[in-house]
């Protein structure tokens, strides 16, 4: 009988990155089992995402929800352990930077399961973001380390991670953004949210952005001024809904707050705006793609080939109204190169290298070694 692969995703990032993967290995064979812990439970967050992307329905949703990092966290450990347990899977595969990503490593090391990063080796080099201390420790304990782009096999190489254990298989979430891209309709999108023909795209969650209350109100001030350019976006998720909104957001002035949206339509929203300001890994990646201008609102990013080779540029709040006016303005000129491997193939090629790697060609795992 084929190998058992559990998958595990639990938020929205997780899902588009995890798509190509599990088309992947049902082409080669390989068994699976999906397991969403919950994590992100809103309908918008996640299982319109399985109805969009064509996911195969979860066989078992662990309902965690949310809590502080702590709770969040312990409860999906406790969670995820009884279900491998019972499961005892040849393999785990893991997605990204959310606390699920980060229970599953801890999980499986102490089950002694070998344990696939894809979108492993991004680095902020910032210790105050969650995602940076929930990447590092997956790293740490995978047996398998599926990169998104060159930079990040230079710094697992420098975090001392054996050249074996590494594979550049490209960006699996941009195979999803690829393989949908007629379905993305600005035109669809305007009429239906009765945008303007010239708009700012906005997301905004991080903590460090959301949760002080300075940084905030910043922020909001920042969008005041360039909805006097042009109408602004924001579908807003639920954490920080409340402390933009103390900082003044839905009350400035062509600033519209929308709920979350669906894959499909936010992507649709993104492709027709004149400008996307965002403080997403993600959003990122994706305008880098869609050849849209993106201003980060954070002092670094684990993704600087967005800039390099991207249409992307980091900047502060204060630096946002002249940077975006900029744009608007038409002085900004778009790259004529994309990043290596992102070219719509990288699930294949990170299911070749798990299938190797569970028939034995790959690396042992490090329980076989421990």
């Amino acid at each position: 009988m084929p190998p058992l692969v559990t998958h595990v995703v639990g938020a929205r990032p997780n899902f588009m990155k995890a798509a190509p993967v599990i088309d992947g290995l049902d082409d080669l064979g390989v068994r699976r089992h999906v397991l969403h812990t919950g994590q992100h439970y809103d309908t918008q967050l996640s299982q319109v995402f399985f109805d969009q992307l064509g996911l195969p329905a979860p066989d078992v949703n662990l309902g965690v929800g949310s809590g502080t990092h702590g709770e969040q966290t312990g409860a999906l450990i406790t969670a995820l352990e009884k279900t491998l347990v019972e499961l005892s899977p040849a393999a785990v595969v893991v997605y990204g930077d959310v606390n699920s990503t980060l229970a599953a490593a801890v999980v499986t090391s102490k089950l002694l399961i070998p344990l696939v990063h894809v979108e492993a080796g991004l680095r902020s080099f910032d210790w105050t973001m969650p995602e940076e201390i929930n990447r590092r420790v997956t790293d740490t304990l995978a047996d398998l380390l599926l990169v998104t782009s060159p930079e990040a096999l230079a710094h697992l190489a420098d975090e001392g991670v054996p050249a074996e254990r590494m594979a550049f298989v490209g960006n699996p979430m941009i195979d999803t953004l690829l393989s949908h891209l007629d379905a993305f309709d600005p035109e669809r999108v305007k009429q239906q949210l009765g945008l303007t023909d010239r708009y700012v795209a906005t997301t905004l969650h991080r903590p460090a952005n959301v949760d002080d209350p300075d940084r905030a109100r910043a922020i909001v001030d920042a969008l005041r001024k360039i909805g006097e350019l042009a109408e602004v976006v924001i579908p807003l998720h639920p954490r920080g809904r409340e402390r933009l909104a103390n900082a003044g957001l839905t009350d400035a002035d062509r600033v519209r707050v929308l709920e979350p949206l669906g894959y499909v339509e936010f992507l649709s929203l993104v492709r027709g705006a004149a400008l996307v300001v965002t403080d997403s890994g993600g959003v990122q990646e994706e305008t880098t793609i869609l050849d849209i201008p993106c201003l980060t609102v954070r002092p670094n990013t684990e993704r600087p080939i967005t800039i390099s080779a991207g249409t992307n540029r980091l900047v502060e709040p204060e630096e946002l109204p002249e940077a975006a006016a900029a744009i608007l303005n038409g002085t900004i000129t778009m790259p004529d190169v994309r990043p290596p491997l992102w070219d719509g193939h990288a699930g294949p090629r990170a299911a070749a290298v798990i299938r190797d790697f569970l028939d034995g060609h790959g690396p042992p795992p490090r329980a076989a070694i421990a």
